[in-house]
């Protein structure tokens, strides 16, 4: 699996990487279309074709050093992936890196939300996503992908739900109202970011299933819905997150690469390094 962006052996170098990005292709969960578990070696590639010069905070974020890491290759059940990312994840907090995971399916964010609720208490977890993924279990298993957010909501009571369209009624009971902005209610408007924004605490953990783009930006997803966010409207929220909060880790998961349309995978690796970009602007 290639690395992240065609940098220096000096700028991918771990030991002095400021970010480290963990691959996790695992879609043993996934209830659609497969092919999640290809999602990370399709990001990696496109990242190789980015322009490493971000015109809008007019930086070179990779200077700072982004190494890409093994792959966790866990895969005899979601708990036991939950598991392996939950290790390599504490790894990276204790090296001092800035966490980025790629997937898979989205339950490999359980793991991380583990590993970055114990290392900070008062954790808010942002999720931007087309489906509420609160049921307490499916399928058999408390972590299928569907249950994500339930096992966040267990880990800390700061979750804060952003372009969720799609919803069963067995999640209602998990699902806080004040805390979820709904697509419906949010696309195409102002002021909602700022919204968004005055919920979360001072510490930000950020998952982002890319099918919370509509699909007319992100076609290659697994459980594509219509009604969603345009990237420019992710990019203006993460933005104002950064600058309001500490952001602590991301994840973006649930990209299933297309092998005749490559845009989703332009689109997937374009988001992390824009939003590294704006992350490390300040500190420049």
């Amino acid at each position: 699996m290639r690395p992240f962006g065609d940098f220096t052996p000096e700028e991918m170098c771990y030991q002095s990487a400021a970010i480290a990005i963990l691959p996790v292709p695992y879609d043993g969960t996934s209830t659609w279309i497969k092919g999640a578990d290809r999602g990370p070696k399709a990001l990696l590639e496109a990242s190789y074709n980015l322009e490493f010069y971000d015109i809008e905070t007019r930086t070179e974020v990779y200077k700072r050093g982004i190494a890409t890491l093994e792959p966790v290759t866990e895969a005899a059940s979601p708990e036991a992936m939950a598991d392996a990312v939950e290790r390599r994840m504490e790894q990276i907090l204790l090296d001092g890196k800035f966490p980025v995971l790629i997937g898979g399916e989205h339950s490999v964010s359980i793991g991380a939300f583990r590993a970055m609720a114990r290392r900070y208490p008062h954790l808010s977890i942002l999720q931007l996503d087309a489906h509420s993924d609160m049921r307490d279990e499916y399928e058999g298993s408390a972590c299928n992908h569907a249950c994500v957010m339930a096992r966040a909501k267990e880990l800390t009571p700061h979750i804060t739900q952003v372009g969720i369209r799609s919803s069963a009624r067995e999640e209602q009971h998990n699902i806080c109202p004040d805390r979820t902005f709904y697509a419906h209610d949010i696309v195409g408007q102002e002021g909602w970011q700022e919204r968004v924004s005055q919920q979360l605490t001072e510490a930000v953990y950020i998952t982002i299933d890319l099918d919370v783009l509509d699909p007319a930006y992100m076609p290659s997803t697994g459980t594509p819905e219509p009604g969603g966010l345009s990237y420019r409207e992710v990019i203006t929220l993460l933005r104002r997150v950064i600058k309001e909060h500490r952001v602590v880790g991301l994840d973006v998961v649930e990209l299933c690469p297309n092998p005749t349309a490559k845009a989703s995978d332009f689109l997937a690796a374009k988001l992390i390094y824009q939003f590294l970009s704006e992350l490390y602007a300040d500190k420049e």
